[in-house]
């Protein structure tokens, strides 16, 4: 999730960065191989790169739920910190140091295919398949993450009852992945976007297992 996902935008804008230096440019390539791999809409209010020293900064990244979920994102980041080698900018290979996705928030609702987490894993693996039959071109260019984290998430499951009005509030565990396509020579924008949203729902599942235990525990002792 692609939070999910807001991390593969964020990549596909470094990939492109050495022909789209202006921070107009790289918005708009985000939102556009954000949107393609998602099949959600992906907007991004402001991008500050400093290429000189692979630096930069994203502002509010909000990513849309796929069709057929009644709530308006599946997350949404105020800040995320990027720093990327800037000798490998012009490469085939793009080496990121470091991602940071600042306590994003995450919708989780469940429909009637699974949720809207399950619907974005459908659309990656829809999009990874016409990647590979060569009928999308998000370029050859490659990347290695050494750091990505996403930290402070707050989790709203938002079940079908009363309008979709009620929801219950998590807190997400913290995710770090370390030296993300190393040892297989990059991966590309789709399949890191992949490998973000597979860890967040992970993340997600673990949260709210946990939270049904405590809720299930505390009904036994009366509480």
């Amino acid at each position: 999730m692609a939070v999910v996902a807001v991390v593969a935008a964020v990549l596909v804008g470094v990939a492109v960065w050495v022909y789209l230096s202006l921070d107009q440019l790289v918005k708009r390539a985000i939102e556009d191989y954000g949107t393609e791999i998602l099949q959600a809409a992906v907007t991004v209010e402001r991008v500050k790169l400093a290429p000189a020293d692979g630096t930069g900064e994203l502002r509010g990244l909000a990513i849309g739920n796929p069709k057929g979920f009644r709530t308006a994102h599946a997350a949404t980041a105020g800040t995320i910190e990027i720093a990327v080698d800037p000798l490998t900018v012009a490469k085939d290979l793009v080496v990121v140091k470091r991602i940071v996705v600042v306590a994003p928030n995450i919708t989780y609702e469940p429909g009637a295919r699974g949720s809207n987490f399950d619907a974005m894993q459908r659309n990656i693996d829809h999009y990874l398949g016409a990647d590979k039959a060569g009928a999308k071109r998000s370029g050859s260019r490659k990347l290695i993450v050494e750091r990505l984290t996403i930290k402070g998430a707050r989790l709203s499951y938002s079940p079908p009852v009363m309008s979709g009005k009620a929801s219950v509030l998590f807190n997400l565990p913290d995710i770090q992945l370390t030296n993300v396509g190393k040892g297989r020579g990059g991966v590309t924008p789709g399949e890191l976007t992949k490998i973000v949203v597979d860890a967040l729902v992970a993340r997600i599942a673990e949260a709210m297992g946990r939270s049904a235990i405590q809720r299930g525990v505390e009904s036994l002792l009366g509480r």
